[in-house]
């Protein structure tokens, strides 16, 4: 196959690929697949501070019954010397002093633990939920991609057979002419080649003065518009077969 037919069948694959692109994207199901994409992605920035804030719940928890662990030891050492007898009055008077210190710290970690309990109860059941949701969320992506695949099957079949045979395509087209298309294909959004009809390109269909006309049929093959700057592929210089 020549360059210039190569050319406008390359066109012609890629305006294909891209109504299939375009039909897939409005597709239902691919709003709601971004969405629950989205959604997973958003809980797992929040999962992952429910997790900390569960973590140090556990931590904060443990630290208080170690706590209060040790205070009721320094109790117990405390009422042990009290009730010896084998102490003096001012060692009474600090054991006492002590005694009532003690008790007063270890109520506060009492009062303490109950919020943390509750705290720990209350993250570790924002966790669990948070991962039921996601586990629901998953189910359902998982569900829409099926749906789409059966509703899209003969498009992604298509898609598969266009995208081999461009590749075969790009044997016949030149480093240089493959660069300068690409560029016009997003330039004019894949209307990147036209064909020269006489003295009028099939694209922007202007009329094209006898001067410049003999110029480009002179000049190569795939030359450019003189007035809208698509590639254009002269009419009659190479075999259609």
């Amino acid at each position: 196959m020549m360059e210039p037919e190569a050319l406008l069948k390359l066109q012609e694959i890629d305006l294909a690929l891209m109504r299939h692109r375009k039909t897939l994207a409005s597709m239902p199901q691919m709003k709601k697949i971004k969405a629950v994409q989205a959604a997973r992605k958003k809980l797992a920035v929040q999962t992952r501070q429910i997790v900390g804030e569960r973590k140090d719940a556990e931590m904060d928890l443990d630290e208080n019954e170690r706590a209060q662990l040790r205070m009721h030891e320094l109790v117990d050492e405390a009422q042990a010397k009290y009730e010896s007898g084998e102490v003096g009055y001012r060692d009474v008077q600090n054991l006492e002093a002590q005694l009532t210190s003690l008790a007063k710290k270890l109520e506060k970690r009492e009062f303490q633990h109950k919020d943390l309990v509750a705290r720990l109860e209350k993250a570790r059941l924002a966790e669990k939920n948070a991962r039921a949701l996601d586990d629901k969320l998953c189910s359902e992506g998982e569900a829409l991609v099926m749906s789409l695949r059966e509703q899209t099957s003969d498009i992604e079949r298509d898609v598969r057979k266009l995208s081999l045979e461009r590749e075969s395509l790009l044997v016949n087209i030149t480093p240089g002419v493959l660069e300068r298309y690409d560029a016009a294909i997003k330039k004019f959004g894949g209307l990147a080649v036209e064909r020269l009809r006489g003295n009028v390109p099939s694209v922007c269909r202007v009329t094209i003065s006898p001067s410049v006309f003999g110029d480009l049929k002179r000049g190569p093959r795939i030359a450019e518009c003189p007035y809208c700057h698509r590639l254009l592929v002269t009419e009659g210089m190479f075999d259609l077969d």
